[in-house]
């Protein structure tokens, strides 16, 4: 066991320490030790070559003006909620009409698209504030995400419950 402790320690100290030199000794209670500075009567170890590696980047390229290539940043959303209506919110006489609107943080990038699950049935909408037809009275569901291109889920909100109440009339 306590070799295989030591040659952890050693890959450990390679990985760390791979442009310099390691140096093993052992000192008057039979305990090894390694290090990277030279100790009176330490042996210098000799450690094989690590393996390298670069990573490609997945950022893709767009043309400026000027014809340049300039890297393009991958998105990252860090934020995406239902602004309004509001959680537990009670919507009183909307006459069928909801206003909706997204708090999305950084904003939509172009050729991505907001997909919402009203009720559980999905649809697309046109950016962050827009409107839903026939929402009548009793509690609805809302969640919001955006999508990319190729469909793939970049961020999704937490879902809403809200409440649409009518005001009966009398006769």
């Amino acid at each position: 066991m306590e070799t295989r402790s030591i040659l952890l320690l050693v890959c450990l100290l390679a990985g760390a320490a791979s442009a310099s030199e390691v140096y093993r000794w052992v000192d008057e209670g039979g305990i090894v030790h390694y290090s990277d500075q030279p100790q009176p009567g330490a042996e210098r170890i000799d450690l094989p070559k690590t393996n390298g590696f670069t990573a490609r980047s997945a950022a893709r390229s767009r043309t400026d003006e000027g014809g340049a290539e300039t890297p393009k940043q991958p998105v990252g959303y860090q934020s995406l909620a239902v602004s309004s209506p509001g959680a537990e919110e009670t919507l009183w006489n909307i006459e069928g009409v909801l206003n909706v609107t997204l708090a999305l943080s950084p904003a939509l990038e172009p050729g991505h698209q907001v997909r919402v699950y009203f009720d559980g049935s999905p649809r697309m909408v046109s950016g962050t504030s827009f409107q839903i037809e026939e929402v009548w009275r009793g509690v609805h569901n809302i969640q919001a995400e955006i999508v990319d291109e190729t469909g793939k889920l970049m961020i999704r909100s937490q879902p809403n419950r809200f409440y649409v109440q009518q005001n009966t009339v009398s006769f």
